[in-house]
Parts: C-alpha cells; sequence; structure tokens
C-alpha cells in the first residue's frame, strides 16, 4: 500500500503560489504524498498553474492525478455537484474512497462533509501551523505569507498565526494529525 495522499484543492495551491512558498508546500508532511486532480489543475490559471508545472516536473513533490470515479464514486461525485465546484466534488469523492486527506481552505464545501464521512482536511492555516511547528517558517513569515495571500486577491482569515499557535497547542486541536493518525481535524 502506497502513502496516504493530500489532495490539493485549487484555493491551497493559490494561496501558496501567492504566498510565494508553493515549494515548501509538500515539505511539511514528507510523509504524504501531495496529488492534485487533473479537475483542479484544469481551475488553474498561470502564472500558478506555470508554478505548479515546475513543483510537478521539476522538483516532482507535487503530481497530477486523473480523476476517473466509476460506480459508487461516479454517483457521489454528481451528487457533490450538484451543490459544489467541481474541484471540491473531485477531492471530496477521491478521498472518502480512497480514504486519504483533503487539503481545502473552502470550508463551507467541504467540512459538513468531511466531518459526516470522517474525512481528514487541512486548510491554509493548517499547513502554515505544521510548517512553523515544523520550524520550516517563522511565525513572522506566515503572518506577512496571509498578508501577501491577502494583498494578492485571494480570500484567507487574517490571523496572528501566534496567537492560532498557541491556542493549537493549548487545545491539542491538531496533535492527531501531527501524529499521523486519520480523524477530522
Amino acid at each position: 500500500m502506497g502513502k496516504t495522499k493530500i489532495v490539493l484543492d485549487a484555493d491551497v495551491i493559490i494561496h501558496f503560489s501567492r504566498g510565494e512558498m508553493l515549494g515548501i508546500l509538500p515539505n511539511i508532511f514528507r510523509e504524504y504524498e501531495f496529488i492534485v486532480l487533473d479537475v483542479v489543475y484544469k481551475e488553474l490559471r498561470d502564472p500558478i498553474k506555470s508554478q505548479l508545472d515546475n513543483q510537478i516536473s521539476m522538483l516532482k513533490n507535487i503530481s497530477k492525478a486523473t480523476f476517473n470515479p466509476k460506480g459508487e464514486e461516479l454517483k457521489e461525485y454528481a451528487l457533490l455537484t450538484k451543490l459544489r465546484g467541481r474541484g471540491e466534488s473531485a477531492c471530496l469523492t477521491f478521498c472518502r474512497f480512497n480514504h486519504d486527506v483533503v487539503g481545502s481552505s473552502n470550508l463551507k464545501d467541504i467540512a459538513d462533509y468531511c466531518t459526516k464521512h470522517s474525512i481528514t482536511y487541512l486548510t491554509t492555516l493548517d499547513f502554515l501551523y505544521h510548517a512553523i511547528r515544523k520550524k520550516l517558517i517563522t511565525t513572522k513569515e506566515a503572518n506577512a505569507f496571509i498578508k501577501q495571500v491577502v494583498e494578492n486577491g485571494s480570500k484567507l482569515p487574517e490571523v496572528n498565526m501566534a496567537t492560532f499557535v498557541s491556542k493549537a497547542l493549548t487545545t491539542n486541536f491538531h496533535a492527531h494529525f501531527a501524529e499521523g493518525e486519520k480523524g477530522v481535524l
């Protein structure tokens, strides 16, 4: 059996591209395989798509995967696309049927579904939290990242990452994922 996958939705890719940290994203969880489904890939535009292509072809730390649902998976995807975008629907369906992790910050479209089906999900802020804990970036760099992403036109909660990290550590909110356990964060 292969590595568990973190299936990236467009918003997380866009955030890390606009925040000039797409290169560190796969390093946050080296024990997982980072993938982008072809449905999500088609939603991306240049220059973000070009940056992602570099990660895929040169660094080979993110891979592109074909989403080709059949049977129950196809039914689930069809139901989900009635209420959500194709990218989110593909990520949710793929992760539900393959027991993988969703990487998306679109909580209004994913949170309830992930909770209902016991799918682990990570938002951009979760990735930043773990990057800080693993000393890949500083809290100051994370705050600058958030500011830059928002200034570049993306929606992202403008939180102080020092407060976010402190609160997460005191509530043990991310402990299960950090230890490699499956479950909703």
